[in-house]
């Protein structure tokens, strides 16, 4: 498809599939694709992807190959901001560990007692991989198989782990349901691949419909790098002064500061508080 801007499409191809309530693996056995070509596609990764492909795509999601490519009347676009706040917010994004959950190091004390390995092992396999892995570097069974290794045990799910240890914050949740109702809302997350669609199924966040979700194994890029902000600005169809960011890593908040977006720093240790304190900062202009 030449004239496309690959970015842009593998982020409405994305929007249109999760609105279609598919995983990438589901869409890819529609479709009769490759795992890893859809992920490169939804990457932007593939330089002038083939029409036959986008076709075959937008056929299964019910939608056009324009629709997918940007051409005027895009049902996939971006709908209008529903507000804009006093400082001038129109889209909110979520981070989800340590905001919408509480984060997973009780997983690292729970493998310690299943397995008999020092718990300072586990941490340090753990974050030696994670990042490769939340940028699709390496896959969740290429890091299972690893950490059961060090672990020396026969075999791992991380996964299985990790939905056992963390903790909705209702809170969080209900802010989010809040904000959906006055603003766009989207998730932007370091994130293992598949993450973010099996806690939504789970109700571990919120299911609701977003207007974007960044996951750093699909951008191939993590928080703090500029890609994966500027991947979200993209997403979201709004100029950096427009988005708000609400993540629990001051290096993230402060990254997301210098591209000119607004940020609240969160505490999962404060969740009533700081909740209070980001509607308070989504007030809406008159």
């Amino acid at each position: 498809m030449t004239g496309v801007d690959e970015k842009s499409l593998g982020y409405r191809l994305q929007a249109a599939r999760q609105a279609a309530g598919l995983t990438q693996q589901q869409l890819c056995q529609k479709a009769g694709l490759s795992y890893s070509t859809l992920a490169k596609i939804e990457r932007g990764a593939i330089k002038a992807p083939s029409i036959f492909t986008i076709s075959q795509i937008a056929g299964v999601l019910g939608t056009s190959l324009d629709e997918l490519a940007g051409a005027p009347g895009n049902a996939n676009a971006q709908p209008a901001a529903k507000k804009r706040s006093k400082s001038g917010v129109r889209f909110v994004f979520f981070d989800i560990n340590g905001c919408l959950v509480r984060f997973f190091q009780r997983a690292f004390t729970r493998l310690a007692e299943e397995t008999g390995a020092p718990a300072d092992i586990i941490e340090t396999t753990f974050w030696h991989y994670n990042d490769a892995v939340c940028k699709g570097e390496m896959s969740v069974a290429d890091f299972n198989k690893v950490l059961a290794q060090r672990l020396k045990v026969p075999q791992l799910d991380w996964q299985a782990h990790y939905l056992a240890a963390i903790d909705p914050i209702p809170e969080m949740h209900e802010l989010v349901h809040w904000a959906a109702e006055h603003y766009q809302i989207g998730l932007l997350s370091n994130t293992m691949p598949g993450f973010i669609e099996v806690m939504r199924q789970k109700g571990l966040i919120p299911n609701i419909n977003y207007a974007a979700i960044v996951d750093s194994s699909q951008v191939g890029s993590i928080k703090p790098e500029k890609h994966i902000y500027q991947a979200a600005q993209t997403a979201a169809q709004c100029s950096a002064e427009e988005i708000l960011l609400v993540d629990d890593t001051r290096t993230n908040v402060m990254a997301a500061e210098r591209l000119g977006w607004h940020v609240i720093w969160f505490d999962d240790y404060r969740p009533a508080e700081l909740s209070k304190r980001i509607r308070v900062a989504l007030e809406p202009a008159e």
